[in-house]
């Protein structure tokens, strides 16, 4: 009994894994074949999962947290933070940006906690939107269709840019006050040795994903990871498989839907729908087979991470760090917020992406 009540409980909180799951073997049934997988879309994947664990060993080493401390002390501290935000978040990815940023933020001596937190969590989309290395689903994007850096920046640079302006320009309006004595931060001590190592295996998966250096090299990161540091494989294991599976799924959904979809707007406006309902990264890997405007995919599902809880795995980190530090009766209140006012952003999103269309620079970026 207690099995099946633990097994029900993981399937209702890894939920998209099991409507992933639930989608293959429909779709299996339905087009009586199984999904086919070629060997160079499971290398996305791998690189996904060295990136995790190299991110889990920087985020171990207490490294951002004591660049985050020294921020708290100087001036313009809201805008401060977007820019330190937009700049961790390109090189060092979204999650760990959220991870080591937000408990910083929560535990300052401020009032205006809450709109921090939506600044830094915004500016960090929008910093990791500029790099393929950034986000799950930009990597996906960057290795699949075979970009060059300067491609896909060039791509997204607007959307990235022009977002992160709005941010900052708001952030100037931001009044800090403070109040009592903060309360005891829950952080990581600096381990120097560790943060060093961690950076440079980080440094490592970048390059594997720039093909730099080949995707095999971030084999290193694993067997670093297996022998000198196996904290850095508790990463989230149920999210990696949910990839694999909207992988699978994406090939069936290619067959029953693909002479659907092919104008630029059509990808564009899907995609930044579907992920509010199933968030951007699953939402790539759904459509990623069906189309090669990779530019209409890539702002598609960078702009859709805007708007519910869901959209993005980083909201939904956003969300549970504010909840672990103010409670359920002030984080309704923040959720609200928060999905306010990313579906502000969502709608400039789309606003700046038909503006650049309209004016016939979607052949630009």
């Amino acid at each position: 009994m207690n099995t099946v009540k633990n097994f029900l409980s993981f399937c209702a909180e890894e939920w998209l894994l099991t409507v992933s799951a639930i989608g293959v073997v429909a779709s299996s049934l339905y087009l009586h074949r199984l999904p086919s997988v070629k060997s160079e879309q499971l290398i996305p994947i791998f690189l996904l999962l060295t990136l995790f664990v190299a991110v889990k060993g920087v985020e171990r080493s207490g490294f951002l947290s004591t660049v985050s401390r020294l921020l708290e002390r100087g001036r313009f501290l809201a805008p401060s933070l977007v820019l330190l935000s937009f700049v961790l978040s390109i090189f060092l990815s979204i999650d760990v940006t959220l991870v080591t940023l937000l408990p910083m933020i929560l535990s300052m001596r401020i009032r205006e906690r809450n709109v921090l937190v939506l600044l830094a969590a915004f500016s960090a989309h929008t910093g990791a939107a500029l790099t393929p290395f950034g986000t799950p689903q930009n990597l996906f994007i960057f290795s699949f269709y075979h970009l060059e850096i300067h491609q896909f920046i060039q791509a997204i640079a607007p959307f990235s840019f022009g977002l992160t302006a709005l941010f900052l320009l708001v952030s100037f309006f931001v009044r800090i006050t403070f109040i009592e004595e903060a309360q005891t931060r829950n952080e990581t001590r600096l381990s120097p040795l560790q943060g060093i190592l961690s950076l440079i295996l980080l440094l490592l998966v970048i390059l594997a994903v720039l093909r730099i250096l080949p995707w095999y090299a971030a084999f290193g990161v694993l067997l670093y990871a297996i022998a000198g540091n196996r904290k850095m494989l508790k990463i989230d294991y149920p999210l990696l498989l949910t990839f694999v599976l909207f992988l699978l799924l994406a090939n069936h959904m290619k067959i029953l839907l693909s002479h659907l979809l092919e104008h630029p707007v059509h990808i564009f406006l899907l995609s930044s729908l579907m992920s509010q309902c199933i968030s951007n990264v699953p939402t790539t890997l759904l459509m990623h087979q069906f189309t090669s405007q990779w530019e209409a995919l890539l702002w598609g599902t960078n702009v859709g991470g805007f708007g519910t809880v869901v959209a993005a795995l980083a909201n939904l980190i956003t969300y549970r760090i504010y909840a672990s530090y103010e409670g359920r009766e002030k984080s309704r209140l923040f959720l609200g917020q928060m999905m306010l006012w990313g579906a502000v952003v969502y709608l400039v999103g789309l606003l700046l992406y038909f503006a650049l269309y309209s004016a016939g620079l979607n052949s630009w970026f």
